[in-house]
């Protein structure tokens, strides 16, 4: 069973089991256009397995079946309560906290699937996909929706942006959710990324942060 970490007021961590990993795509006007896609009407949501978590050494191995490993920086929501049907004004109930993750995307072979018309599980799924550090209380970030989000790789910056240029908000996008899926606590909810994704390649170190808040740190084995 793969584990969440969430760093309390009096500074103890707390050890969360994690749950599922709802993910958005195109949730930056920006990204969509680098993409060659639209900008969407409702939120773009895939999902990735507990076994996309890569394990905390956040070593990223790259299946044989592509050569195109993209990186994607993204705010991370950690659902704290069970709930169903939420709405937008109490979405905020049901948040424990917020980090920085990376959505590793196998570009190439979502690029068949789209093509194709087939879904994006293995381009999104594939062990070590899913990256996050530590998550800190939600009553330690005063705004969620205006924190610098940034990416460097081998200390070159890569991603930079900042969450209040997501699409779909945080509150409307748990309520949304909420109605197709039960959330329940360990959950996360990887919130899109910026423009700036790009290959990385074995040897490259990777590390997201958003606003000194969290850190993520990875390396292509």
């Amino acid at each position: 069973m793969k584990s969440i970490f969430l760093k309390k007021n009096d500074l103890k961590i707390e050890e969360i089991p994690v749950g599922k990993i709802l993910c958005l795509g195109k949730n930056y006007s920006e990204h969509a256009k680098e993409m060659g896609g639209d900008v969407p009407k409702s939120p773009i949501v895939f999902l990735k397995p507990s076994t996309a978590i890569a394990d905390k050494d956040g070593k990223i191995e790259i299946p044989s079946i592509s050569n195109e490993l993209h990186h994607e920086v993204e705010l991370v929501i950690l659902i704290g309560k069970k709930g169903k049907n939420i709405s937008k004004s109490d979405s905020q109930n049901y948040i424990s906290g917020y980090g920085v993750g990376l959505d590793m995307t196998l570009r190439d072979q979502q690029s068949i699937a789209k093509k194709e018309g087939n879904p994006w599980t293995i381009a999104k799924g594939f062990d070590t996909s899913a990256i996050f550090g530590t998550f800190i209380e939600k009553e330690k970030v005063s705004n969620p929706e205006n924190l610098d989000i940034q990416l460097t790789v081998n200390g070159i910056v890569k991603q930079k942006s900042n969450t209040s240029f997501m699409i779909f908000k945080i509150n409307y996008t748990i309520s949304f959710l909420s109605k197709i899926f039960t959330l329940e606590p360990g959950d996360l909810i990887f919130m899109g990324t910026p423009e700036g994704v790009g290959r990385v390649i074995s040897g490259d170190s990777l590390v997201g942060t958003i606003s000194g808040l969290s850190e993520v740190r990875a390396f292509v084995k």
